[in-house]
């Protein structure tokens, strides 16, 4: 089966040592990847340290699974190159580069147990069985499977699967594991308990992982740093936090957190902070201090977990709350304000929450308020 060469490298290790990543684990300089007319990936370049878990963010169409083939090999670039360890891969087959893959689909061989499964890329490395014994034992431990070793795997469920998925690709600690939307298939609770699960895995082995989901709350929770894409571009490589905090392009500040737009202009500047006029309301948004030229038509940019509901007159509008929805520890509460063009999205805590029909003001802390020069400006 060709889809497990990329987790079984042609070199055999004869005294069983097992390769450990250090400095700089994998560097992609240009990438370029087209279809016709089409670009799927748009010199995208990176550098990932070793032990750093990075996943590569967007929509279907991004260009995030295509950058992972070509790291993978299984996809050639068009330009750019692919470097791991200080090694030039970027035209080296799959079964050289000595990576490992989990799919979402589990790809296990029915005909071997748990344990063969996880020693397959051992066996064809030539590693000693007394090794091989002991390697799969200590990584089914780890992953929670130290009594399932002697079933198939028909007999285990999805969860379990994709763990076995997962050890089958660390067994031999290659120095990066590709993760192509592995917990895909899985319900949420299943998807939240392995996020969990895998997250500790890598830190406890120091794993340099690069993982590609459409689920933003999922790289949130998983990632070191993540390549939010679009058409084929990088639109911002970042941590987590500085992603939804303080992201460079409203796309980011949308997809991160469906972030409310409000349109404005800057009217001036104190020492520490800007003062927008905003179109819809006459209102004034107080932001941390951007460097735009007084005048300027922006987008600011706030996201409904950072908005709060006070007293009608308070903050920088008020509206009228036309839903309020119950979430469990949330209330997620939707305020019509200005002339009505505009629905404010708010999510504050439960039990302090507004209800329909209430007049509120619409208050915000400036170090929430992120703000873009408006695009038709440029």
């Amino acid at each position: 089966m060709a889809e497990f060469d990329v987790v079984t490298p042609s070199v055999k290790v004869a005294d069983g040592t097992l390769p450990t990543a250090t400095g700089k684990a994998l560097s992609v300089v240009a990438l370029r990847k087209t279809y016709g007319d089409v670009v799927a990936v748009d010199e995208a370049s990176m550098e990932i340290a070793a032990g750093e878990f990075v996943t590569f963010l967007g929509a279907s169409g991004s260009g995030k699974t295509t950058t992972l083939m070509m790291i993978a090999g299984f996809c050639e670039p068009d330009s750019g190159t692919i470097t791991v360890g200080g090694r030039d891969m970027t035209r080296l087959a799959p079964q050289k580069r000595g990576l490992g893959f989990v799919f979402q689909q589990y790809l296990l061989f029915p005909h071997m147990t748990v344990s063969e499964n996880v020693a397959f890329p051992l066996t064809l490395r030539g590693v000693p069985k007394d090794e091989i014994r002991r390697r799969v034992g200590e990584t089914l431990e780890i992953a929670g499977l130290s009594g399932f070793g002697g079933r198939k795997p028909r007999e285990l469920s999805g969860g379990q699967q994709q763990r076995v998925a997962l050890c089958r690709a660390l067994v031999y600690r290659p120095p990066v594991i590709l993760m192509d939307e592995p917990l895909g298939a899985l319900d949420k609770k299943l998807r939240d308990q392995l996020q969990v699960e895998i997250k500790a895995i890598q830190q406890e082995l120091g794993l340099t992982v690069i993982y590609v989901t459409h689920d933003q709350e999922e790289a949130l929770v998983l990632s070191d740093r993540i390549a939010v894409m679009r058409n084929g571009l990088i639109e911002q490589f970042d941590t987590p936090r500085e992603l939804f905090e303080r992201p460079r392009t409203p796309f980011v500040a949308d997809f991160l957190g469906a972030a409310n737009f409000l349109s404005g202009h800057v009217e001036k500047h104190t020492d520490e902070h800007t003062l927008v006029r905003l179109d819809e309301t006459g209102g004034l948004l107080k932001a941390r201090r951007h460097e735009l030229a007084t005048g300027t038509q922006i987008k600011a940019a706030v996201q409904p977990g950072r908005l709060r509901a006070g007293a009608p007159g308070d903050g920088f509008c008020t509206g009228t709350v036309e839903t309020a929805t119950y979430v469990g520890t949330l209330v997620r509460a939707g305020v019509r304000v200005g002339s009505g063009d505009v629905l404010l999205r708010l999510e504050v805590p439960a039990g302090r929450g507004p209800v329909a029909g209430e007049r509120v003001g619409v208050t915000a802390d400036p170090e929430d308020v992120n703000l873009f020069a408006d695009e038709r400006e440029r």
